[in-house]
This record gives structure tokens, sequence and C-alpha cells, in this order.
């Protein structure tokens, strides 16, 4: 009762807040990182039970613009959004979107596949096994989804050169399209410019745009060698590609030596002998 009558008094040397409750920076540190390391580790949880989390929440703005009413008078997430965001973010959050469902497709087809072969896909290694594959084979064919033009970009230079260029040995992996196994080799690429150049690197990545496709052998060296003389529009233009294919190697006849050699040259290459001849010398074609 004496407690309750009696006037509260508040010492002069107290402060507030006390020490004890003042923040630690290192503490707050501590609890920071912990905390960071607890919401990655909750994020690669989602992610390993459903690979397309990050697809899904890039996409989730667009779809419910699609699926908005106008009558309702209240605007969708995404369009709210929209008046702050550049419209690529949203090109891109509707090509995430797309690309999600191009995968879930393709890993439906690849689970029925693993059935038809008498496989369980529900057993513990093939369980994420068709979203792995679905993911596999956009790469393997991500050449679709690229050009020239974007490939190349402002990587052609006037240097006035006017002797041969060649970069030889280039890796090469493309998939056979009669029956969707690799054939892997390397390309040589050489041109006689006019006057510009194309950077070196960047001979390798057309290569690479067109490799990146269901492709024949036949097709893709002449598809690198037009490339090429669309890119820089040199005197001329020679491809060789030297490749093993796996449909020959592991399936019908099971020739594992044999090595398949093509070849596509124009211009200069194709009109004069002296120059052809020295290009098939320097990537070893000749006096095999």
């Amino acid at each position: 009762q004496s407690c309750a009558t009696a006037p509260l008094q508040i010492s002069s040397s107290l402060r507030w807040p006390p020490r004890c409750l003042e923040p630690d920076p290192h503490q707050l540190l501590r609890c920071s990182r912990q905390l960071w390391a607890a919401m990655s580790s909750a994020k690669r949880a989602r992610q390993e039970e459903d690979p397309l989390e990050d697809l899904k929440e890039d996409a989730v703005e667009t779809t419910s613009d699609e699926s908005a009413s106008g009558d309702t008078g209240v605007e969708p997430r995404a369009l709210k959004r929209r008046a702050n965001l550049p419209a690529l973010s949203f090109k891109r959050a509707k090509a995430a979107g797309e690309e999600a469902k191009k995968l879930e497709k393709m890993a439906a087809a690849f689970r029925v596949i693993l059935e038809c072969l008498g496989e369980d896909p529900e057993r513990e290694g093939l369980v994420k096994t068709p979203m792995r594959a679905a993911k596999a084979m956009r790469f393997f064919t991500k050449g679709y989804e690229e050009s020239l033009a974007e490939v190349v970009g402002n990587a052609v230079f006037h240097e006035g050169h006017s002797e041969m260029v060649l970069v030889k040995d280039i890796d090469l992996y493309s998939l056979c399209e009669h029956h969707l196994v690799p054939f892997t080799g390397k390309v040589h690429i050489a041109y006689i410019p006019r006057a510009d150049v194309l950077g070196l690197s960047k001979l390798a990545r057309v290569s690479e745009m067109y490799a990146r496709r269901l492709q024949v052998q036949e097709r893709l060296t002449q598809q690198i060698c037009q490339a090429i003389q669309e890119a820089v529009n040199p005197l001329g233009v020679g491809v060789v590609i030297e490749a093993q294919h796996f449909c020959m190697c592991m399936r019908g006849v099971h020739k594992s030596g044999a090595s398949t050699v093509t070849s596509s040259v124009t211009g200069c290459f194709q009109s004069d002998a002296r120059t052809r001849s020295e290009f098939f010398s320097l990537v070893g074609l000749m006096g095999r």
C-alpha cells in the first residue's frame, strides 16, 4: 500500500537507456550474419524443392498483370510497379515466365521418356532428373536464342590488315539433329580482311552460336563461313570442321575412330587455289 501511494523518485544519476540495453555493434553484426545465413539456407531449400523458384518469383508480377480485371478499379501489383521500373525489367520478367513454362513442359516430356524406358521417375536418383535434363537441353540449344548481330556486337575494328587471319582448334560441341546425340571436334576459321577485322574471340563465339543448335556438320560449316562473310565482308573466308559423331561411335556401325572433315570457302579461298592450299596446309589437312 505504501508503494502505491508513495511518489516515484528517480535519481538524476540514472541514464536512459541503461548500458545493459545499448546494442553491441559486434553482437548486431553476428546476428545479421546469422539471419542472412538462415535466409540463404531457406532459399536453397526452396530451390531444391522447386528448381523454378527464382523464375516464378521474377514472373509473378507479369502473370498477375495478365489476370487482373479492369472493372475492379484496383491496379495489380505489376501495374503499380510499372510506373517506377524500366520497361526492360518487365520484358525480362515476362521472358522468365515463358522460360519457366518451357522448362516445365520439357521436364514433363522427359518424365514420360523415363517411364517409357521402364524406369521409376519417383526413385531417389531420378526425382530431379527430368528438370535437370530440361535445363541441360536448353543450354545445349541456346544458340536458337542468339543472333549474329548480338554475338558480334561492336567488335569490328578498322585496322587496314590484308593478310590471312586464322584461328584454329576451336572446341566444338553440338547435337546431331538425327539422333540427338553429340558430335565433338575442332573448328578452324580463316579470313582475309579488306580492311576491317573481327575480334578473335568472336570467331569462337560465332561457331558456338551455330553449334548450340540441332545440326548436321555440313550445314554448320556453311553457316559459320557465311556468318563471318556477313560480319566483316572480307575478301574470302575458309572454315574447316573435324569432328567425331557419337551416332557412329555409340550406336550403328560402332566406328569410334572415324573422323568427319567438312570445309566451306568463299571469295578468294574459292577462286584462288594457292590461298585455299595455304589455308588447308596451316590447319594440317595437306600431306595427311
